[in-house]
């Protein structure tokens, strides 16, 4: 049996959960998610808790098994708590701005970049170097940090560029004349 998928979901204060065959929609203060089950997994309300069960004992139905009940968990997570990934710039000149439902950000290129941010998704920004990401989706959350980071990755030589926040760089040293 999945060591994932076994352990009951409990959900928090403040969050709703509704069933309706395979679709999970969960509410809670920071937003609404929705997820559709497999076809081969199942899941029960028991009292506080939630149940993620499997039809069938095939690697794919196990693989299914832990992966919803971890999909149903982070939504859980997101919706009571929210989920944050924090992004840091480096470079002369190199700064990031929020207008409206946009991220402005100038880095070194001749164009500054618009990057237009999803729904739920809230972007701040810090000292014009410093962006935060916050949402109830983690799927979204990580993936909206990875196209700010995407637009200049940290290069190992000066260590310009955008970066995680508790990513580490490792520096290379550059040519010598001999």
């Amino acid at each position: 049996m999945s060591r994932i998928g076994k352990q009951p979901i409990t959900i928090p204060a403040k969050v709703k959960v509704e069933l309706k065959g395979q679709k999970v929609s969960v509410e809670g203060p920071k937003g609404n998610l929705n997820f559709d089950l497999p076809k081969r997994i199942s899941i029960s309300i028991d009292k506080d808790q939630l149940v993620v069960s499997r039809q069938g004992e095939d690697a794919q139905a196990k693989a299914l098994h832990g992966l919803s009940r971890a999909l149903v968990n982070n939504m859980l997570r997101g919706v009571s708590e929210g989920f944050v990934k924090k992004l840091e710039i480096h470079g002369v000149g190199f700064k990031a701005s929020v207008q409206g439902k946009v991220v402005n950000m100038v880095l070194g290129f001749s164009h500054p970049i618009n990057y237009s941010i999803p729904d739920q998704i809230k972007v701040t920004v810090e000292e014009n170097t410093k962006v935060t990401i916050e949402g109830p989706d983690r799927q979204v959350v990580g993936q909206v940090a990875s196209e700010l980071r995407s637009f200049y990755p940290p290069e190992p030589y000066k260590g310009k560029g955008v970066r995680y926040s508790d990513e580490r760089v490792v520096r290379k040293e550059g040519k010598t004349v001999q």
